[in-house]
């Protein structure tokens, strides 16, 4: 029984960059087998694109949903190396990630990408998981509330129907780091955001927001102990299907 029954746990695998053919098809195969017949928490599995139809053939008879990492706000046309969402409909996708801090940081994603892809999968009925966070030097500004918020207001503007979004907190000087907000640090910021969802929304109750940022199996339980913390994104300990379902196994409590 999840801890408020009105939101069902989500855990999204990010696998980002990695994996071969032969090794995505038998991490897939794993998590399937550790955990594709639950039904007590949704659970995603985000290959890289070209992998989606594979982990999608393999996970096709179990619980478990296909994601994309990202997509184009465009349905086609000449934007060589991107997809677009209807691809991503086509090939199985019931989420895509947007937003992720690497997208933002490395590839620049601005806040208006975000707003323009969000708009989009809403119109083919992809799930997104939204993903916001803070740097370091924010953070240690005191300026988490002020960045979490205007990447929120960016994100959401114009939009009305909140049905099928997660919002994932992704403190940026957390991922692939090995340190990690504390569970009280996380808690505070989700607080804020479902604050934000409230005014925003009278369906806030009912919207998923996820943690991320080197969640691992021996500190997502405590993590999810906290009130708004409704499942994780979860990078490197994806790459491991016994980790991985430690990690789901904790959204259980």
């Amino acid at each position: 029984m999840p801890k408020n029954p009105i939101r069902k746990p989500l855990v999204a695998a990010n696998w980002k960059m990695n994996t071969e053919r032969a090794e995505a098809a038998a991490l897939a195969k794993n998590v399937v087998d550790s955990i594709g017949r639950q039904y007590k928490v949704d659970v995603v599995l985000c290959p890289p694109y070209i992998w989606l139809h594979d982990v999608g053939m393999i996970i096709r008879d179990s619980n478990i949903s296909l994601g994309a990492q990202n997509m184009h706000w465009e349905d086609k046309g000449a934007f060589t190396g991107e997809i677009s969402s209807i691809m991503l409909k086509s090939i199985g996708c019931k989420y895509v990630i947007i937003g992720h801090s690497e997208r933002r940081q490395l590839f620049g994603e601005t806040d208006e990408n975000v707003n323009k892809k969000l708009k989009k999968a809403l119109t083919v009925v992809l799930m997104p998981i939204i993903c916001l966070g803070e740097t370091l030097e924010e953070r240690e500004s005191n300026r988490t509330a002020e960045i979490v918020t205007n990447q929120f207001r960016s994100a959401f503007d114009g939009i009305s129907d909140f049905g099928g979004i997660t919002i994932a907190y992704e403190p940026v000087w957390a991922i692939g780091t090995g340190r990690n907000a504390t569970p009280q640090q996380a808690q505070e910021v989700h607080k804020i955001l479902r604050q934000m969802l409230q005014n925003k929304t009278a369906e806030y109750e009912n919207i998923r927001i996820l943690y991320g940022g080197s969640v691992k199996p021996d500190n997502a339980a405590e993590l999810y102990k906290q009130d708004d913390i409704d499942g994780f994104l979860v990078g490197g300990a994806s790459l491991k299907a016994g980790d991985f379902a430690a990690i789901v196994q904790a959204a259980m409590i």
